[in-house]
């Protein structure tokens, strides 16, 4: 405990001595390209108060929890197919490395040529772009399942959700939140992008906006709510699952 109040401390001391450096440069240099921490302040109060800043989160927010969701579950599930289905790897391990090395900003072009600027493209899109590396994550976590306590469970003849449950998918728990934590942070950014490319709201969209009128205040407003949700999600559900894992293995 001591020592995680000590690491929070630090933090803290950390993120000041940035935002204090950062005040002291734009009231040296006084341009427009390095606004004061205030001009960021007020312009995060003028989109807050006009509906813009809490819609544009919102709309990016739900796009990027649906796409998050949808490649998590089947990553995981075709990562521990793969893993148990030797011939079916061999088959689809070319497919993975392809769509691991596609550019993102090709896949989101032609799910937008191929269904349309609709929203159901965006998600397609940003999901085929984040399933690959759960996909390759899980399945390698898969693989070192320990066998000896897969005999058991034949032993004792556990039905299948039991030793899924209780003995197969808590020996990769570290693998699905380290997929997790890449991912998130992966599907920010192709959110962002989709967003900037075919859609009219967003925080994608707004940037794009901010960006044409050089707005560079209003552009850091937003990218700091972006991190203040990041850590949020990370305080809120990464740590407590990275506790669970922690503590689980104390017990083996």
């Amino acid at each position: 405990m001591h020592l995680s109040h000590h690491k929070t401390y630090l933090q803290c001391i950390y993120i000041i001595s940035l935002l204090g450096l950062w005040q002291v440069l734009s009231t040296i240099l006084n341009t427009p390209d390095l606004p004061s921490i205030d001009k960021v302040y007020s312009a995060l109060q003028v989109h807050y108060q006009n509906g813009e800043l809490l819609h544009n989160l919102g709309i990016t927010l739900y796009r990027v929890l649906l796409s998050f969701s949808l490649a998590m579950l089947l990553g995981v599930f075709m990562g521990v197919i793969m893993a148990q289905r030797h011939h079916l790897n061999i088959l689809s391990d070319t497919l993975l490395v392809v769509l691991l090395n596609i550019p993102a900003l090709v896949t989101i072009m032609l799910a937008y040529i191929w269904f349309g600027l609709i929203e159901a493209a965006a998600i397609i899109a940003v999901v085929l772009n984040k399933l690959p590396n759960v996909i390759v994550s899980i399945r390698e976590g898969a693989r070192v399942v320990d066998p000896k306590l897969t005999e058991m469970a034949q032993v004792y003849c556990l039905c299948r959700w039991t030793y899924y449950r209780y003995i197969y998918l808590p020996q990769i728990y570290p693998y699905i939140l380290l997929a997790a934590r890449n991912g998130l942070s992966l599907i920010w950014k192709i959110v962002l992008v989709v967003e900037l490319l075919g859609r009219s709201d967003g925080v994608g969209f707004a940037l794009h906006s901010l960006f044409q009128f050089f707005d560079i205040a209003g552009i850091l407003a937003y990218t700091f709510c972006f991190i203040g949700i990041v850590f949020s999600i990370e305080v809120i559900l990464f740590k407590p699952f990275e506790k669970l894992i922690q503590r689980g293995r104390k017990h083996v």
